[in-house]
């Protein structure tokens, strides 16, 4: 093709002009992302001047499904402040699936130490279908001698007075689950604490903010306390195990009885236990394609702030001219100052605010997750591969 004299300066017209375009396209999501880290920031400080209730004049008696899969990072502890809540009547379930888990010696401990009336131990196969965690509690469910019921993950850690403030709300009918935030502790590799800032600055704010807006009430997996005829009501645990996100389909079919949920203090820990990078970024992608099985709203919004990867685009666009350079320094300031207040005010996040340094690392590798979770349809569950279909399910990949 010849080129003229004429078509040359239309090209570069044209072009400036589609820069110009994506410059001001790149300003949407760092305006609406330090809007929502400043929302957020909102959020988290209304929601910790609350306080859990914990009056109540006859205490029902309690089953915490605790399920189990190998040995982890501070499972001892966390164990042990399950079994020494401060409430007066109830009773531990831990769960495994093999008879040579390599947790069985250590739950056995336990149940010498505390009692078969206060602890059971229950290894049960069944597997209705590939979400490990619900085939684990199906298993643990038929020994739940109570009605009503907390499920707890392996890798938290509970304060003494945690029992007491998730069970409370139940007394009111028109509840129908409650959860309680969680935040990641105890992590040492660079890795780990890329981890923790997903989770301590990005998922809980985010939910906080759903949760007292009232925009989404779902469930959240590792603290939930519900009675066992609600969830009867719902078919019981066996259908949710075809989904990867398991504990928000638990709340969209509890939220369609006309029963919703509440998040309510405490903030209960969550160990970090990564062992590599890899590791770290399968993680990633597979939080990012929970919310987008889940949440496909969420996902599209998702992109919409993320203020610092677009900012430095901006700039980068700008060549670095004052504009793009005060650009990018305001959205990490707000960023980095929101983050931070959000974790030292709202969480007692200590480790968080020690590594704030990386969180806009941390904001720019989560864009590249968020465009592998739109483009994979593939998950790993405990090492097997899954398609993940449209409604969020998991098929075995064949």
């Amino acid at each position: 093709m010849v080129w003229s004299s004429r078509t040359v300066p239309r090209i570069d017209v044209f072009i400036m002009k589609a820069l110009l375009i994506f410059e001001w396209i790149c300003l949407v999501p760092v305006l609406c992302g330090s809007m929502f880290s400043l929302l957020c920031l909102w959020a988290v400080l209304r929601f910790r001047r609350r306080r859990a209730r914990t009056r109540v004049s006859d205490w029902p008696p309690v089953s915490i499904l605790k399920p189990l899969h190998g040995l982890e990072k501070n499972l001892r502890e966390n164990l042990r402040s399950t079994c020494i809540q401060d409430y007066p009547d109830f009773e531990v379930i831990f769960s495994v699936q093999r008879p040579d888990d390599p947790a069985l010696p250590l739950l056995e401990e336990m149940q010498g130490e505390f009692g078969p009336e206060r602890v059971q131990v229950v290894i049960d196969e069944q597997r209705p279908g590939p979400n490990g965690k619900i085939n684990n509690m199906v298993g643990a469910l038929p020994h739940a001698r109570h009605e009503i019921l907390v499920i707890s993950d392996s890798d938290v850690c509970l304060e003494p007075g945690y029992l007491k403030a998730i069970v409370a709300p139940l007394q009111d009918s028109r509840i129908g689950f409650v959860c309680t935030p969680y935040k990641a502790v105890q992590a040492q590799a660079w890795f780990e604490k890329m981890e923790l800032l997903s989770l301590n600055a990005d998922f809980m704010p985010s939910v906080v903010f759903a949760y007292e807006t009232g925009i989404s009430l779902f469930c959240l997996g590792a603290s939930i306390a519900l009675r066992r005829a609600t969830l009867d009501t719902i078919g019981g645990l066996a259908p949710l195990a075809d989904y990867l996100v398991e504990d928000y389909e638990m709340g969209r079919r509890i939220a369609l009885l006309g029963r919703p949920g509440i998040l309510i203090p405490p903030v209960v820990d969550t160990m970090v236990d990564l062992k590599t990078p890899s590791q770290w970024w399968k993680h990633q992608v597979y939080w990012d394609q929970n919310t987008r099985s889940a949440r496909p709203v969420a996902f599209f919004c998702t992109w919409l702030i993320r203020a610092i990867p677009f900012a430095l685009l901006y700039a980068l666009l700008r060549v670095g001219d004052p504009v793009g350079v005060a650009v990018l320094g305001g959205t990490v300031a707000i960023r980095l100052a929101t983050a931070g207040m959000i974790m030292g005010w709202g969480w007692r996040d200590r480790e968080g605010l020690r590594a704030l340094y990386l969180l806009p690392l941390r904001d720019i590798a989560g864009v590249v997750s968020l465009l592998l979770a739109f483009t994979r349809r593939t998950t790993f569950w405990r090492g097997t591969e899954f398609v993940l279909t449209r409604d969020g399910r998991l098929v075995a990949k064949s």
